[in-house]
């Protein structure tokens, strides 16, 4: 059965989120583990309870999560998952169309798109969510990155050799303002459709752009209650600071 971590229960909930990790063993490298624990800790922060649950592969899908993550993985982390993902593909395509927020990184995000195609000719089917091909290659497309997003300047640290192509019409998660992005040479990084969000980025993300864990939780807490995001102020000045040191670094006081 799925597993329960973190079940910290604030003492006046406003209600339970229930937050699924995909893959934690198999796809969870680079520190995307760190995205859990920031979206366990400010879903209790904001006073609604966390209810973390790790989806391994050939375990029953939790298909009541209110928000889905996935990390990055080798080619053989990857393979090793997409049984599971081929199984549940029609459970997943449902919730991403019913507004199910989710964010995949990296070797998830390439398997939430059309196909991985790794760098020896082997294609890896994808669930299509995403209207993105990914083609494995030697060159490795690694270092600091900075974004323009919906949420404003998002920065990570990307570690890849795989290419990532938008097909016509699919929009990006952000424009590169610094690193290479989906594929070195288009300026554009991730994807997003509906409310789920692929991106390369880790870091982890989510520490570091708290704008962006917020805009993932408000979406859920409104799934789980059926009311709107009812938000606590954070202090976010340490991960604030962290992320413009990074821009002013990489961009300079134009940054």
């Amino acid at each position: 059965m799925a597993d329960a971590l973190f079940d910290a229960v604030p003492a006046t909930s406003k209600g339970t989120i229930r937050l699924v990790h995909l893959y934690p063993k198999e796809m969870s490298i680079y520190g995307d583990l760190g995205n859990t624990r920031c979206l366990q800790k400010r879903i209790e922060w904001h006073g609604y309870t966390a209810e973390v649950i790790r989806h391994a592969p050939g375990n029953p899908f939790p298909e009541a999560g209110h928000l889905f993550i996935g990390g990055g993985g080798q080619d053989s982390g990857q393979a090793r998952v997409v049984a599971d993902l081929e199984r549940n593909a029609d459970t997943l395509r449902s919730l991403a169309a019913a507004g199910t927020p989710m964010l995949m990184i990296c070797g998830m995000y390439q398997l939430f798109g059309n196909a991985f195609v790794t760098v020896e000719g082997k294609a890896l089917p994808g669930l299509g969510i995403l209207d993105v091909t990914t083609q494995g290659g030697a060159k490795r497309m690694i270092g600091p990155v900075v974004l323009d997003t919906v949420v404003g300047k998002v920065v990570g640290y990307e570690n890849h050799s795989g290419a990532t192509t938008l097909a016509a019409g699919q929009e990006p998660f952000g424009r590169v303002v610094r690193g290479y992005g989906n594929n070195g040479e288009d300026g554009t990084e991730g994807a997003r459709t509906g409310n789920v969000i692929g991106s390369y980025l880790h870091g982890p993300i989510l520490p570091a752009n708290p704008a962006l864990a917020d805009l993932l939780i408000g979406l859920a807490a409104a799934r789980a209650t059926g009311r709107p995001f009812e938000p606590e102020t954070i202090a976010d000045a340490v991960a604030d600071e962290a992320r413009n040191r990074q821009v002013r670094r990489l961009l300079g006081s134009a940054g």
